[in-house]
């Protein structure tokens, strides 16, 4: 990995700073498979707490409930049992920001003070979001709620009722997100099931490096939501088998689909005969499971999870973009008039992507979605001012729109997110429209381009050093994978499972880091043909253990569906 003459993986040298798309950010995409999810979740968990305040006549409290309701949007890919923890830590982080926010909200009326804290809550956001890897929509819920807490009249002796509201509708955000699990428990695990299917009825079709990688992401997100249920069940284990043929990937792509089909639906998980290794896989996932249930695994996690927030992560430099991004954007706008700039925090505050061009994307879609949705709220807002009922039908139909829409493009969600927040504002009374409207460009603009500012020129060398981590890993895991295989008759098929399962996943991180490193400005050169080598022998060596396993062997299967050790050889 050196740039010596001799080095067999030369590095290719690349532009510090690449062009810049303008078109194929706003290109739609399909929506998502689970768009309806968090879409009908956010309406449920808004409309009781919206209606009960419109029945008590105390719609201005709707800010500190709609902070509890937001976090229903969290946590729709998991599993149940993991679901109903993140959405708690959610609950618990949107009040703990919430409550930062409404102290010195009470404590100080300094817009310096107020935005400096804003950017720092901002930045404690994103770190551990990203730390944890919580998905969408992230960090941006919080801040939007923290950053408007602050700018909004507050007393001390206020605060503890409202957190209480926010903790109220946080726990209806609950129950509504893990109340289907009383429906179909294992929804999640089987929609996560059915994508590892078709990604690998795709790459049979169409062998190639794309297809490659879809297919062991989407097997390894399989075996990750697996891994995350909890107790073993018999659609499970049935979800465990099906997860085996996508591995191997040696059925007919139509049968694959046709098996996604069916276990997305809600009939009985298909149950094809079993695939090589097929009992030595269960019998390691099952292992697999244990050991990270233990104090040990769980100690491992909090490990990592330390290690991604301490000194030398990569994360840091996108948490230090935010601090700086959303304090410019917020001294400039106050700088310029705006007495409430919090807009302008949570618009600089949305566009930190992993990387310089995603973060640039998102500047596009938010600019764009955020000046249109200006021109939808203005064209609401007298229907939203004929009483409160339309006002709050209006926010909730626009909550609707904002999660239904967002997984086309970013920007055509924005479009309806903008007329929410606006509408909001109307609650704890009216406003002048053109006021509303002004301020609105102002914040949008000036946070765009002070955040993206602050994105060209906070640079982050950590990504190209996180590309050659995950190289030395990946080696490491295909050499572990392959001695599995070679010592497969002394240590048992399981080890080699597991070791091929360890090996996807250093995959995965590796394309991700390759991929953010590659969009990253400022960077030193990547070893792409290291990456590109790297890559095929892990694929290849995926294949080769999988189709040569050898015929199955029968794992004993003791009470309630645990599974015992097999014996060293593998033999039933």
């Amino acid at each position: 990995m050196s740039d010596t003459p001799g080095d067999p993986s030369p590095r290719i040298r690349q532009p510090f700073a690449r062009r810049l798309p303008l078109a194929a950010p706003l290109r739609l995409n399909r929506p998502s498979d689970t768009w309806f999810k968090p879409a009908l979740s956010v309406v449920a968990a808004s409309a009781v707490p919206h209606l009960t305040l419109l029945a008590l006549g105390r719609l201005d409290l709707v800010m500190y409930t709609m902070a509890g309701s937001l976090c229903a949007l969290y946590g729709h890919g998991l599993p149940y049992a993991r679901r109903a923890r993140t959405v708690a830590g959610v609950v618990l982080s949107m009040t703990a920001g919430l409550a930062a926010a409404l102290v010195t909200a009470s404590l100080t009326h300094s817009t310096a003070v107020l935005v400096a804290v804003g950017a720092l809550l901002a930045a404690t956001q994103k770190a551990a979001c990203d730390a944890v890897r919580i998905g969408p929509p992230g960090h941006v819920i919080l801040t939007f709620v923290s950053s408007a807490a602050l700018f909004a009249p507050q007393r001390l002796g206020q605060v503890p009722a409202h957190l209480a509201l926010t903790l109220g509708a946080g726990a209806v955000a609950w129950l509504v997100c893990v109340g289907p699990a009383l429906i179909r428990r294992e929804g999640p695990e089987r929609r996560a099931v059915a994508r590892a299917l078709e990604a690998a009825a795709d790459r049979v079709a169409e062998p190639g490096p794309r297809t490659r990688h879809t297919a062991a992401a989407a097997v390894h997100g399989a075996w990750q939501c697996l891994l995350a249920s909890g107790r073993p069940t018999p659609v499970r284990r049935s979800l465990e088998r099906l997860v085996v043929h996508a591995e191997t990937a040696l059925s007919d792509p139509d049968r694959l689909r046709a098996w996604a089909a069916l276990t997305r639906a809600r009939g009985p998980v298909p149950e094809p005969p079993p695939a090589p290794g097929t009992a030595a896989e269960l019998y390691g996932i099952g292992a697999e499971r244990a050991s990270l249930r233990a104090s040990s695994g769980r100690r491992a996690a909090r490990r990592t999870l330390l290690r991604s927030l301490g000194p030398g992560s990569h994360l840091l430099p996108v948490a230090v973009r935010t601090l700086i991004g959303c304090a410019l954007a917020g001294y400039l706008c106050a700088a310029l008039g705006v007495g409430r700039p919090y807009w302008a925090i949570v618009t600089a505050a949305s566009l930190y992507q992993a990387n310089t061009t995603l973060t640039w994307n998102r500047t596009l879609q938010r600019t764009l979605g955020n000046l249109l949705g200006v021109l939808v709220f203005a064209a609401v807002l007298p229907l939203s001012r004929t009483g409160p009922l339309a006002l709050v039908l209006c926010c909730l139909l626009f909550s609707f729109a904002a999660e239904a829409l967002i997984t086309r493009n970013y920007w055509l969600g924005s479009v309806a997110v903008t007329p929410m927040a606006l509408l909001v504002l109307e609650f704890g009374g009216t406003h002048p429209a053109g006021e509303l409207v002004g301020d609105r460009v102002l914040d949008t603009v000036l946070g765009a381009l002070a955040g993206f500012l602050a994105a060209a020129l906070v640079t982050n060398r950590r990504a190209a050093g996180r590309v050659e981590r995950a190289l030395e890993a990946a080696a490491q895991a295909r050499t572990d994978a392959e001695r599995a295989y070679a010592d497969r008759d002394r240590t048992g098929p399981a080890g080699l499972d597991r070791a091929r399962r360890a090996l996807t996943a250093r995959l995965v991180e590796l394309r991700e880091a390759a991929d953010i490193a590659a969009g990253e400005w400022w960077q030193r050169a990547l070893p792409e043909q290291e990456l590109l080598a790297a890559e095929r022998a892990g694929h290849r060596t995926l294949a080769a253990t999988a189709q040569r396993l050898g015929p199955p062997v029968r794992a004993p299967e003791t009470r309630r569906g645990a599974v015992a050790p097999a014996p060293a050889n593998g033999a039933a």
